[in-house]
């Protein structure tokens, strides 16, 4: 009995995997592909990989993203580490409900209606759509994932080593900057990794907020891809995964690290109360 349902377990996890990742497999092979019919296999060439990097339509709209990811991910960390710290440490003051909801709105707010209520408000202010409306919707977008992050590594902090720092003269801000940023900087890499990996991504919200010269990439994949695939597709998809699968190997890193170092550090305190 045992061993059939493990054999149905490892069935069904297998079969899980293929579905998800065999379809991003496949556009990772293809990008390889001598033809120009991104579903007949012609032999391997790294030509569609040259070609893209002379496209400047694509060029422009990577950097476009890039930019937009790197600036957004760095204010959203920034804020939404304020945040986690703020709900960690602060438990009672008025409005705090209120300030807890806006913040997780964005992770349970389906993306068109944020896009669509971020729009109206650039308009209602008359601010032009461009690059920095994009940036700051994606701020917005990723500012609450970061503060889960980041406030499900205050939830285990050892508040005591803030206690001591400050008991010896170390004022707040520098025992923040001394203490607890390093030991909650992994969840903070994380965070913003997770934030730049989502602005990466983004195609519903930039789509709503975009305007001249500032079109991001998924958008102009989009675009192309309504008139038909085409093998320099596939080849900047294939980057792109690539550059998602390293974020994401970073951050388990930090993670893990992070784990690692909070097991020592209480192992240590341990023995010292022994």
């Amino acid at each position: 009995m045992n061993k059939n349902l493990g054999w149905f377990n490892l069935t069904s996890l297998v079969l899980g995997f293929a579905f998800l990742y065999l379809p991003i497999l496949l556009l990772v092979v293809f990008s390889f592909n001598e033809s120009k019919l991104v579903t007949v296999w012609a032999g391997f060439s790294t030509k569609w990989y040259v070609s893209m990097w002379a496209n400047e339509g694509l060029m422009d709209a990577a950097w476009v993203t890039v930019r937009v990811g790197l600036l957004s991910a760095t204010i959203a960390t920034a804020l939404g580490t304020l945040a986690a710290l703020t709900l960690d440490r602060f438990h009672r003051f008025p409005g705090r409900t209120l300030f807890s909801g806006m913040v997780y709105a964005p992770l349970v707010m389906p993306e068109v209606i944020t896009g669509l209520s971020l729009l109206l408000l650039f308009v209602a202010i008359n601010f032009d759509r461009g690059f920095w409306t994009v940036t700051l919707a994606h701020t917005t977008l990723t500012m609450c994932f970061v503060a889960v992050v980041v406030q499900s590594r205050l939830v285990t902090f050892d508040k005591s080593l803030e206690e001591a720092a400050q008991d010896l003269g170390c004022p707040p801000v520098k025992t923040f900057f001394a203490i607890t940023l390093p030991l909650i900087l992994p969840a903070v890499v994380a965070g913003w990794m997770l934030a730049f990996t989502l602005s990466l991504d983004d195609l519903v919200i930039a789509s709503f907020n975009t305007g001249p010269g500032a079109t991001t990439l998924p958008i102009k994949i989009y675009s192309q891809v309504r008139l038909g695939v085409t093998p320099e597709i596939n080849a900047i998809c294939s980057i792109m995964i690539g550059i998602v699968a390293i974020g994401v190997i970073v951050a388990s890193i930090a993670t893990r690290r992070s784990e690692l170092e909070r097991d020592k550090a209480e192992r240590a305190a341990f023995r010292v109360d022994g």
